[in-house]
């Protein structure tokens, strides 16, 4: 996937932390750092949403919903 170039601001902590871990060979560059942080927020951002989404159903009428017509083909199943 072509990769498009940014410009950023961060705390000088916050880069020392980075650098260090660029160092010490968990990244091999800050590129890929940021990038694999920003990848994995996005993706917890998803499951979150999912979850308060998922929270918003109402669990009787989605278990009705899934259940309706097998009551008619139960008797159809056989043993």
């Amino acid at each position: 996937m072509p990769k498009a170039k940014i410009a950023i601001s961060m705390d000088e902590k916050v880069l020392g932390e980075l650098d260090r871990l660029v160092r010490n060979g968990i990244f091999s560059n800050r590129s890929q750092a940021i990038e694999d942080a920003v990848t994995e927020k996005l993706a917890r951002l998803d499951r979150v949403r999912l979850a308060a989404e998922c929270a918003k159903l109402d669990q009787a009428a989605e278990k009705e919903m899934a259940e309706e017509g097998l009551v008619g083909e139960m008797a159809e199943w056989p043993e």
